[in-house]
């Protein structure tokens, strides 16, 4: 071997180890780069946030400042990190400056102009206390009359027929045989054709008074010297025989009620006050009644009396009060709309009557906020004033509502559909929406007319309550839900007995007043 080679040997030979150490760290680096690799596909698979907030609050995407972080299910609720939900199994969305406070939709102005959109504002006023309620007429008892019979003796005539037969002043009702009237005419006539003195003649008409002989017949008697034996009962004055308890040949007796007669020159109003404005009514409040049936017909007065007592069926206390009718153009049983007002006013909170929908649950306005949205709230109104509503919570003065416009609609129906639209357009837009899978049948049911919308997915349950169930589901397209944890509500603490934990399930539900309510639940096999 020639020295020259000796000498590439000599040089070539410390130089593996430094090849071997070069693999090795390159080899450390790679694998470095691989766990750093699968961690990153790790936390992108289970949903961690692939952005972090930079030091002042900013995405590095957007470049807008994030407030907070919520669920778009529990708006209300606000995190100051990112992450997952601990409500429900989907990660929190950010909610960015100038996005605060934005609840609720965004109409442009052209769009509003067309559907007639009108604004009005809360405003506080001095107000009478003052409310509408439902009268009826009726007879005015202080003035009916009663007839009488005064002696023993038999119908001879009946003049009027029937109940509720209309009687003139000074008209006969009924014309009385009297036998006991006989003897005592016949033995006073005796005494005056016997030229007897005035004492006795005196004490022979005090017993026919006694007898309860009509002066006008004992005059008649002195004038004709002819018995009478009949005695004619008229009505005393006009009006309505409410009550006819004979009939002719009947025999009556001293102190029994022929008939009575009800007038109608004036007739009393009793309204009806619901039992949650009892305490507020007192007499001397002003009363102004108008006739269901011709709204020109106009009558006021003022309460009497307050009748005692609650109606167990119509849960009302009873106002009565005098009206004149002597133009006799009401009658008895009339349907009349009242409203009651009294003379002390008071600061009230008042909306436009049109503004507020009202569902039979709960009573809603529609309000414009400060940026332009327009945002569902739930209000407790008070008295009705005419044009306008009394609110007692849920509102404050200066706040603009919306007071015509075509969304409000007054079907408790429709309102259930466009409501979850109003409140929950942005928070369900928001929503992480997970791919759906072939598997899954996700369908909004379509409903007739007035009944709510019903939705279906299938999952697993992961706990049972009385009166909830709560599933790890599926996706549900039809309202921008991801595949998440959620809590349903049961229609009973009965439903679904079947139903056990771990179960792989296919279920209905449907939206109401207190959230989700499932409708149907079976296993995952049994779906149609």
């Amino acid at each position: 071997m020639t020295e020259r080679h000796m000498t590439e040997r000599h040089m070539t030979k410390p130089s593996l180890p430094s090849t071997l150490l070069a693999l090795l760290v390159g080899a450390m680096f790679a694998g470095a780069g691989y766990f750093v690799g699968i961690n990153r596909s790790s936390a992108s698979v289970s949903g961690a946030p692939m952005t972090s907030a930079s030091s002042d609050g900013a995405t590095p995407e957007s470049g807008k400042k994030v407030l907070y972080w919520h669920d778009p299910m529990v708006p209300q609720q606000h995190f100051d990190k990112p992450g997952k939900s601990p409500f429900m199994n989907m990660q929190l969305m950010p909610v960015y400056a100038d996005e605060s406070g934005s609840d609720g939709i965004k109409i442009d102005s052209g769009l509003q102009q067309n559907l007639g959109i009108r604004y009005a504002n809360v405003r506080r006023q001095d107000t009478p206390v003052a409310f509408n309620a439902i009268g009826t007429t009726q007879f005015d008892e202080s003035m009916a009359d009663v007839i009488q019979a005064r002696t023993t003796g038999y119908i001879d005539r009946l003049y009027a027929n029937a109940p509720m037969q209309r009687v003139a002043k000074g008209a006969p009702v009924a014309s009385i045989f009297v036998p006991d009237w006989l003897a005592p005419q016949e033995e006073y006539l005796a005494l005056k054709k016997g030229d007897m003195d005035d004492g006795l003649l005196e004490a022979a008409r005090a017993r026919m008074r006694a007898m309860s002989i009509p002066e006008g017949v004992i005059a008649s008697l002195d004038r004709t010297d002819k018995v009478q034996t009949h005695v004619t009962l008229s009505a005393p004055d006009a009006g309505v025989l409410t009550e006819l308890n004979v009939r002719e040949g009947a025999m009556v007796a001293p102190g029994q009620t022929l008939a009575k007669v009800a007038g109608l020159s004036k007739l009393w109003l009793i309204v009806e006050i619901p039992e949650s404005l009892a305490l507020q009514v007192q007499p001397g409040f002003a009363v102004d009644a108008t006739f269901a049936g011709d709204a020109s017909q106009h009558f006021s007065g003022h309460i009497r009396e307050i009748l005692p007592g609650i109606s167990t069926d119509s849960r009302t206390l009873q106002a009565r009060l005098e009206i004149d009718n002597a133009g006799l153009k009401l009658t008895p049983g009339m349907l009349m709309r009242v409203q009651i007002s009294g003379a002390k006013s008071v600061s009230r909170l008042l909306v436009p009557s049109e503004a507020v929908i009202t569902t039979g649950k709960r009573s809603i306005v529609i309000v414009k906020n400060s940026d332009g949205r327009l945002q569902p709230a739930i209000v407790t109104v008070g008295n009705d004033t005419g044009e306008n509503t009394e609110v007692t919570s849920g509102l404050t003065e200066g706040q603009q509502v919306v007071a015509s416009g075509q969304f409000l609609i007054d079907s408790e129906a429709s309102l259930q559909s466009v409501l979850p639209k109003l409140e929950g357009s942005v928070a369900l837009g928001a929503a992480a929406v997970a791919p759906v899978s072939a598997s899954a049948s996700v369908q909004a049911s379509a409903s007739e007319p007035g009944v709510a919308p019903t939705y279906e997915t299938t999952g697993k349950v992961e706990k049972i309550t009385t009166g909830d169930i709560t599933f790890s589901h599926q996706p549900v397209p039809a309202l921008g839900w991801g595949a998440m944890t959620m809590t349903f509500g049961k229609a009973s603490p009965t439903a679904f007995p079947d139903i056990t934990v771990g179960e792989a399930v296919h279920f209905v539900f449907k939206t109401s007043d207190d959230g989700y309510q499932l409708t149907k639940v079976e296993p995952a096999g049994g779906a149609k």
